[in-house]
């Protein structure tokens, strides 16, 4: 099913894909927009797109998850997972013509079954990926089009029966009772039912929006949706109690268990788009700039370690990492990084700081050793690797603090900027679910009220923070399109 393919750079999005290399389904394999993933992929798949398009996939279900954390209405819901669907996900209805539907749908097939070995392993994971996969299904269910709906309803097995005519007169007055118009000045009523097992309606039941009998609710034809629902989510919840069974047997593959792995910490932290600005600031950034960009830009994150360098004059190692390749993408030169480290580190003699510390900070750039152009930690990254011990700095706080030391340390730092003690309730909420970068996003927006943000905006387009430096060059932007816009204002 799988194979190796050469790629130029691992687990980053290719701007174009040409499409399957090998032998792929017929159009009729994927004849509908609508999916309930009943068969696995029988094609051979690669590497490649064994992992784009389950990144792809996942960067839609995180942000669902992270509405859900925002406690975003249905609407706001749709309107976000619509635009991360048009980015990432596009899934065209059978009317579209200039598409390419079989490679879209194919693309959706193979990225919902990757996600289901990565989030098969555990209870919670399996609570959590049914959940964002109804949602998608919902979302798209409400936005197709009704004959290519119905069509898709039509093909399903559900264990369904269409009510008889004799049915309907028996029940005649049970089910008028259940009547809606379809509109508030319409008198045309529903004339279609269906006869479901009454434990595949639950939320139906509890409305009293059927009518029971034998058994079975009889569910009139706009209300059948929520029983397509329950159908996807029953049968996915199945289907991956049934994958986590067959796991272990990849456990061998060294080429897929490190994706998975990786895949898995999704809903942790969002995921990490491929960004890359090599220069937040539009100019560079220079060492005596630092410590102001701090006060009015950074992350929690990234503004502790500045403050516990400037109190200590010291970071230990995986704090200087983090934090030096942070400013290393915001735009600190070799020279001016070097520059600011040795004033940083003021307590350490020249000499040992050429023996120790400039080797490190020029093989962070690339100039020493193998010469590799290090990135900057993701949120994913610093939330799963180099777990922070006494006396570290690094990590996230939004975790690694203690619930007191976070409430005592957001005041303390962001207070100048609009957070308050009443907005500290809601922060903690998401932090105590779990949802640390959701908790980040909303401090972004509070502290950012001012120069335009609104809440649900988070990042900008809605998207929730997934990196340090996109917090920073975010914050660093609208305060560059502030002053732009009162210098016109005067003008």
């Amino acid at each position: 099913m799988f194979r190796n393919r050469e790629r130029t750079q691992p687990g980053v999005k290719q701007s174009k894909r040409s499409g399957p290399a090998t032998s792929t389904p017929t159009t009729e394999s994927y004849p509908f927009r609508l999916n309930f993933y009943d068969t696995p992929p029988r094609h051979e798949v690669t590497l490649e797109d064994f992992e784009t398009c389950a990144l792809d996939r996942l960067r839609v279900l995180a942000e669902i998850e992270s509405s859900f954390a925002r406690n975003r209405s249905w609407e706001e819901l749709k309107t976000v997972t619509d635009a991360q669907c048009k980015k990432y996900l596009p899934l065209n209805s059978n009317t579209a013509l200039t598409v390419n539907l079989e490679e879209q749908r194919r693309n959706d097939h193979i990225g919902h079954f990757v996600l289901r070995l990565a989030f098969c392993r555990s209870e919670e994971l399996r609570r959590r990926f049914v959940k964002a996969e109804t949602t998608l299904f919902r979302v798209r269910y409400d936005a197709d089009s009704p004959t290519d709906r119905s069509a898709f309803l039509e093909r399903q097995r559900f264990d369904w029966e269409k009510a008889i005519p004799d049915e309907r007169d028996r029940f005649a007055k049970e089910l008028t009772a259940l009547e809606k118009p379809v509109t508030s000045d319409s008198k045309n009523w529903s004339t279609e039912y269906h006869k479901v097992p009454w434990i595949r309606v639950p939320d139906l039941v509890a409305k009293r929006r059927v009518f029971l009998s034998g058994g079975y609710a009889y569910v009139s034809s706009h209300e059948v949706s929520s029983f397509v629902f329950n159908e996807f989510e029953r049968k996915l919840q199945l289907a991956l109690e049934y994958t986590a069974k067959m796991l272990p047997r990849l456990d061998e593959d060294t080429r897929l268990i490190p994706i998975l792995n990786n895949l898995s910490q999704g809903f942790l932290a969002g995921v990490p788009s491929d960004w890359v600005n090599p220069s937040a600031t539009g100019d560079e950034i220079r060492a005596d700039m630092v410590d102001g960009l701090a006060r009015k830009h950074f992350p929690m994150c990234m503004r502790n370690m500045q403050e516990c360098l400037v109190r200590d004059r010291h970071l230990k190692h995986f704090g200087r990492l983090q934090y030096g390749l942070f400013l290393k993408v915001l735009g600190l030169s070799i020279d001016e990084a070097i520059a600011f480290w040795k004033k940083s580190l003021s307590t350490i003699a020249d000499d040992r700081f050429n023996k120790e510390y400039r080797y490190n900070i020029r093989h962070s750039y690339g100039l020493e050793g193998k010469r590799a152009n290090y990135p900057a930690k993701s949120c994913q990254q610093i939330l799963t690797s180099d777990k922070p011990g006494v006396g570290d700095c690094h990590g996230c706080p939004y975790r690694h603090f203690s619930p007191e030391n976070l409430q005592t340390g957001l005041l303390a730092v962001y207070s100048s900027q609009g957070l308050t003690a009443n907005d500290l309730h809601e922060v903690m909420r998401t932090v105590k679910e779990g949802h640390y970068h959701v908790a980040c996003t909303r401090v972004f927006e509070i502290t950012h009220a001012s120069r335009g943000v609104k809440k649900g905006e988070g990042i900008g387009g809605g998207d929730s923070v997934v990196h340090p430096n996109q917090y920073a060059a975010r914050s660093i932007e609208l305060e560059k399109s502030q002053r732009e816009d009162a210098m016109a204002v005067e003008s």
